[in-house]
């Protein structure tokens, strides 16, 4: 596989300022400093904006290439009517559409056979007018995922979870591998708080707390990419609360609402809230049944007294991994293009 130009495949290396900016950014000097001392609320790092800014780019990207006859390609496959994943695909469909790409949905029974899902993973390998292939997780019972999503051509796996893609980003080839989308994302709204707060994650000390293959491992390795100094912590780690206070960068993954309180923040850390957990609200709704509200990993009003930059959720992270998925087709077809 060749290296694509690294504007291409390290996205998160091209993050600019946040629209916002603290007092002291930009002071002399403070580029090298820790985020040691907090002033005030937390700066809201908005992934809303960012993410609509990254797919204007592809937008304009793509459109380039379709003036050199290449028009990107994304294919995703549903199997099964699970409501979530009908968002999603449906959210992600709409997302490739307004990026100029030519867009296919899958949408298959719930009893379809796992020989019937590779075989069309197959097919969807050999077509050349599709450069990108997402199997929406989580997959029926009777399904093998790790079976399907091997399948997929790694040249084609713009969710970045095939063997070679995770094992290519393992040894630090981020330029060759197709990075998981939401993990990718994370690392370019962290450069956008970097960048307000005058600061070089360089020699940071990062903490992931969460290690699943998705999230929290991949995030790992590319926080390492940019020389800091990285735990992945999870929900049994021994004094979690000390192993959190000590961290400049704080990614939260671990899937528990609200798990990490406020006052493990260190004062002006960043704090990357990656979770995404539906909780009971105050009262009914117009459909008399009772409200929820979205929380993430992170105990957000709490920990905005203490932090320095905090993604809130929703409008967070969430808003990036669609886009990035939209990047990731983007590379996977320049690629290919070549």
């Amino acid at each position: 596989m060749e290296r694509p130009a690294p504007s291409v495949q390290q996205p998160w290396r091209r993050a600019s300022r946040l629209r916002k900016q603290p007092p002291n950014a930009g002071a002399a000097g403070s580029h090298e400093r820790s985020p040691t001392v907090a002033q005030g609320e937390a700066h809201l790092i908005d992934g809303k904006a960012v993410s609509a800014r990254v797919l204007e780019e592809v937008a304009a990207a793509a459109r380039d290439l379709v003036a050199r006859g290449v028009r990107p390609g994304l294919a995703v496959v549903l199997v099964g009517e699970d409501p979530a994943s009908q968002v999603y695909v449906g959210a992600k469909g709409r997302a490739a559409e307004s990026c100029g790409f030519h867009s296919v949905q899958h949408t298959l029974d719930a009893a379809t056979s796992q020989s019937d899902l590779t075989a069309l993973v197959e097919k969807l390998n050999a077509d050349p007018a599709i450069h990108g292939i997402l199997v929406q997780l989580p997959l029926p019972a009777h399904i093998d995922s790790s079976l399907v999503l091997e399948t997929i051509s790694p040249a084609k796996d713009v969710d970045g979870f095939h063997p070679v893609n995770a094992g290519l980003l393992a040894i630090g080839e981020t330029g060759r591998a197709l990075v998981p989308c939401t993990p990718a994302g994370s690392m370019i709204l962290l450069h956008e708080a970097a960048k307000a707060l005058g600061l070089k994650l360089s020699g940071m000390d990062a903490v992931v707390v969460g290690r699943s293959n998705i999230v929290g491992k991949p995030m790992a390795q590319l926080l390492l990419a940019e020389s800091c100094t990285v735990t992945i912590a999870h929900s049994r780690t021994r004094d979690l609360p000390a192993v959190v206070g000590r961290a400049d960068i704080v990614v939260a993954a671990v899937g528990r609402p609200e798990m990490i309180e406020g006052a493990w923040i260190k004062p002006g850390a960043i704090v990357i809230d990656v979770g995404i957990n539906r909780v009971p609200g105050e009262g009914l709704g117009k459909n008399g049944k009772p409200k929820t509200r979205l929380v993430g990993d992170v105990a957000f009003e709490a920990a905005r007294q203490r932090a320095g930059a905090i993604t809130p959720v929703p409008g967070g992270v969430g808003p990036m991994t669609i886009a990035m998925l939209m990047k990731n087709t983007l590379t996977a077809a320049q690629r290919m293009a070549r």
